[in-house]
Formats: C-alpha cells, sequence, structure tokens
C-alpha cells in the first residue's frame, strides 16, 4: 500500500527545484528562498507566486505523512472519511489560482496515500449552497461540524496563508506563513498542524 503520493511529490520537487540563483531586474536584486535564501526561479518581484507554494506544499506533506494523525488513520479497520476545505489567504496578494491549485493537488495527494476516503470537492460546493444558501454559497470555517455532519466527513484538511511586510530604505522584505492544518469535525480540535516560510526581499 502506497501510504503517501509518491507521484505527486515527485512532480512537485521536479517543478521546485529546477532553479538557479539569484537574479537582478531594472537593478534590483531578488532573494528568495525559505530554508535555503539562495534558491531562486528567476523571481522578480517580493510577490509569492505558484513555486513558492509548490515547495513549501511539498515540506508539508511530507510532515504530515509522518504524523501521529495519519499513523491513526492507517490503523483503521475501516478507512477515515476525509475532505478539503478551502485555504485562507490572509494577504495581499491575489493567489486564488494557486491556492484552488494547491487544493488539487493536497486532494490528489490524500487519494494517492491509500489510506483516506476523500470527499470530492465537487460534492462539498453542493452541499456548502445548502447550508449556506443560495445567496452566500461560501464556506466559511465555522461551520466545519455542520459541513462534516451532512457530508459524513470526520476530518477537513484545511489551511492558511499570512504575511509580514517589512521596509527599510533599502530592501523591502515580505515574509510568508503557509499552514496546512487536520481538523477533527466532531470535537474541532487541530489533530496536526505544519507551518512553512517563504522569505522573499527585494534590494
Amino acid at each position: 500500500m502506497r501510504f503517501f503520493g509518491m507521484r505527486a511529490l515527485s512532480l512537485f520537487a521536479l517543478s521546485a527545484f529546477v532553479s538557479g540563483s539569484s537574479v537582478g531586474c531594472g537593478g534590483r536584486e531578488v532573494i528568495r528562498g525559505s530554508d535555503d535564501p539562495s534558491i531562486d526561479s528567476h523571481a522578480m518581484s517580493t510577490g509569492l507566486d505558484k513555486e513558492d507554494v509548490q515547495r513549501s506544499l511539498v515540506t508539508l506533506l511530507g510532515k504530515m505523512r509522518k504524523a501521529p494523525v495519519m499513523d491513526n488513520w492507517r490503523s483503521r479497520r475501516e478507512r477515515t472519511t476525509v475532505a478539503i476545505a478551502p485555504i485562507r489567504n490572509d494577504t495581499s496578494e491575489h493567489i486564488e489560482p494557486v491556492l484552488s491549485a494547491l487544493l488539487g493537488e493536497v486532494e490528489t495527494w490524500l487519494v494517492d496515500s491509500e489510506v483516506v476516503t476523500v470527499v470530492s470537492q465537487e460534492r462539498q460546493s453542493e452541499m456548502i449552497r445548502q447550508i449556506e444558501g443560495a445567496q452566500h454559497p461560501v464556506f466559511d470555517a465555522r461551520h466545519i461540524p455542520q459541513y462534516g455532519r451532512q457530508l459524513g466527513v470526520q476530518y477537513y484538511v484545511t489551511g492558511k496563508i499570512g504575511a509580514a511586510d517589512e521596509r527599510n530604505d533599502d530592501m523591502r522584505r515580505v515574509q510568508y506563513w503557509l499552514f496546512l492544518q487536520v481538523i477533527e469535525v466532531e470535537t474541532g480540535a487541530i489533530r496536526w498542524q505544519g507551518k512553512e516560510e517563504v522569505t522573499k526581499a527585494v534590494r
């Protein structure tokens, strides 16, 4: 049995490390990275992009694979039912398409793990419309227990992205945080949370 999606992780790793080192743009030096600030893939600004998110997601999914909550799921005789909730964007970046793609990758990773049963995002959309009403069919994290009961879901995988912007006379530095969480529907408790940082700066 495959406990994690090697295919998804391989695609992420290939995409994330095809890079070079720091480059200049219009006389500006751009520094980009998370654990290794020298990692750069021709970043043009301090904005968060798809590659930043993918690189962080590779690490987060690796951590989640080893987490106790995954061990718990593997040990069950019947598969746990899991759904993917939208990633909350707490930054000023317009990265909704990137976050939507991220949700799809997490969903694929969970399906490939062959550990849990994953409820499709399309089915969730129908359920959200029923609960929130046709006028406001938007996912509301406060209603996760209600969504879970309606779908027969035991856990939600979700997350958020935040940022802090610092400026001085010769540099702008932006630090981003990407969180991934596993929330137990019955109790609302966070059963696992991982965090990755991306720091980008322009001189």
